[in-house]
């Protein structure tokens, strides 16, 4: 008897976990992509600058970036999952429509340059295994519009959570480098700064393309188009949590393979591009594939989500109808914006002698201007109980949110003063 109520429980208890597994699982997706989405063609770069500048001794920068970034993209999910309303939709309800259209438009051309510069990324990826860019532009930019517009939000979902996977390739490239792990560790742990020019732009980069302003609004817009229930949205949390972490893990293992490799001799490079090409008399032709492969995936990761998140915006600012699940028909503005932000961005990456480096340079710093914005927006609204209920902040989360906020001020205006003084 007690051996046959041994066995019920135990089959109850494998249904339980089962079932447990499955609801995380139906729930993966927002916070997984919006977090490695930002470890785009300029984030890799920005940390193979770092790594092979600076070598371990910025690590500590990331261990602190990560659970801000968790903290930030847990808060603007809930207010989706409160409010079933996105991110833009409720600044223009509970702030002047002058400063929701200075915001819009900031952001308009903000992801418009972002999105030049993944496109470049993968003009940048296809050199790397001699594919033109001529052929691969267009075909990658043709078939995310095809995903994206013609597919459900749950078919959007997956092929973006495996694209965000492809990227361990990163983790492989680390570990060929045999990097100094107590060096790794010292550097995680002792925060080095250095107040020149250089460091604070560098840091502010780092900054900026981890937790960016519009990683805030597709987060928020996800989580209302996924239809998340609040009773679910524990599940929710944890996968945006593990969504910080598995970015941060990428960015661990690119500062590792450039530092193990370029730092101690010196070379410094200015992109991904670069970077995959100069491991390679270090790691081998491998070296080359592996960053290569990671710089595709994650270019024509970002290539989707900044066109959708930039449609979310707009539609949600002035009341389009909006959503993956909308046909043309039902959401013309939508889907043409979609269409719009997928295709000129990608003509312009092609334009010969373009200086892409000025369009990804003007296109940070309109981010790095919206971001301290964006982030007053959502602590000011989460700490409404008109508009959250008893879903408002905690007193930690506040904390952590309204202190990197005012750090990010600060060093924003660390890097546009300090010419003054040089």
């Amino acid at each position: 008897m007690a051996r046959a109520s041994r066995r019920v429980s135990l089959r109850l208890a494998g249904r339980v976990g089962r079932s447990r597994l499955l609801v995380i699982l139906a729930m993966m997706g927002p916070g997984f992509i919006a977090a490695n989405a930002g470890n785009d063609a300029g984030g890799i770069t920005t940390w193979s600058v770092i790594g092979s500048r600076y070598g371990y001794s910025m690590i500590w920068l990331l261990v602190a970036i990560t659970p801000i970034l968790a903290v930030v993209q847990e808060m603007n999910a809930r207010v989706g999952v409160v409010t079933g309303r996105g991110l833009a939709g409720l600044i223009r309800e509970n702030f002047s429509l002058k400063v929701t259209a200075l915001a819009i438009l900031a952001t308009l051309i903000a992801n418009f340059g972002t999105t030049v510069a993944e496109f470049s990324g993968v003009a940048a990826a296809s050199s790397l295994f001699h594919v033109p860019s001529y052929v691969a532009v267009p075909v990658v930019a043709v078939t995310v519009w095809l995903l994206v517009t013609r597919g459900s939000y749950r078919k959007v979902e997956r092929v973006l959570l495996a694209l965000g996977f492809v990227l361990l390739t990163y983790v492989v490239s680390g570990v060929m480098a045999g990097p100094d792990w107590e060096a790794a560790v010292h550097g995680a742990t002792r925060p080095y700064i250095a107040w020149d020019t250089i460091w604070v732009f560098t840091a502010v980069a780092a900054v900026g393309t981890t937790l960016t302003p519009w990683g805030q609004f597709f987060i928020q817009a996800a989580v209302v188009d996924k239809r998340v229930p609040w009773k679910r949205f524990a599940y929710t949390k944890y996968e945006i949590y593990a969504g910080s972490v598995f970015m941060a893990l990428i960015d661990f293992f690119i500062v590792l393979a450039c530092a193990a490799t370029l730092y101690g001799d010196g070379v410094v490079v200015h992109s991904a591009e670069e970077a995959a090409m100069a491991l390679v008399p270090f790691l081998g032709a491998a070296a080359r594939y592996l960053f290569g492969i990671g710089l595709l995936s994650v270019s024509v990761l970002a290539a989707g989500v900044l066109p959708l998140a930039t449609a979310y915006v707009v539609c949600e600012a002035f009341g389009f109808e909006s959503g993956l699940d909308h046909t043309f028909r039902e959401a013309p503005v939508f889907n043409g914006l979609i269409t719009f932000l997928m295709f000129v961005p990608a003509g312009v990456a092609m334009i010969p002698g373009l200086p892409l480096v000025d369009v990804i340079l003007v296109a940070q710093s309109l981010n790095g201007v919206l971001l301290p914005l964006i982030l007053v927006f959502t602590l000011l609204m989460i700490n409404d109980p008109r508009i959250m209920g008893e879903h408002t902040n905690g007193r930690v989360r506040n904390v952590v949110a309204w202190g990197f906020t005012a750090t990010l001020v600060v060093l924003s205006a660390v890097l546009l003063l300090s010419p003054l003084f040089t």
